[in-house]
């Protein structure tokens, strides 16, 4: 069977996506490839085996378009409240808390998205149910 091991995105600069990956979700860096035009990044924790990929093109300044095809990446924390509290004390201004109940019932999820230094959405969910 398959199995998810990382997730890629470019990034503008190195320092301030691997500062934001680091104080927002507790990635650090695993390894560094560095090639002449460009230098691959694996950030990830001790919580899980998955990793993110940070691209970084040697040369470019010119902030990337993200198009209408990128969704998210998605984090699980245990106190969803506490995160969306420290992450607002960092100034990295999450959105609204959102409990998500699409039949009017009880909720499934609940959430907050925050954008990364290069605009990605990020989805921050409670560990509760199939979020785990």
């Amino acid at each position: 069977m398959a199995k998810a091991i990382h997730s890629m995105i470019r990034v503008l600069e190195e320092a301030r996506s691997v500062e934001f990956y680091g104080r927002a979700f507790g990635l650090a860096v695993d390894t560094r490839l560095d090639f002449e035009s460009f230098t691959l990044l694996y950030l990830r924790n001790a919580e899980a085996d998955f990793e993110l990929e940070l691209t970084v093109n040697k040369g470019r300044t010119a902030p990337y378009d993200l198009g209408d095809g990128y969704g998210h990446l998605a984090f699980v924390v245990e106190d969803l409240e506490a995160e969306h509290a420290r992450l607002t004390a960092a100034g990295y201004a999450p959105r609204k808390l959102v409990s998500f109940a699409p039949d009017g019932g009880e909720p499934i999820a609940r959430f907050f998205f925050i954008a990364d230094p290069d605009g990605y959405q990020i989805e921050v969910l409670q560990k509760a149910g199939r979020y785990r």
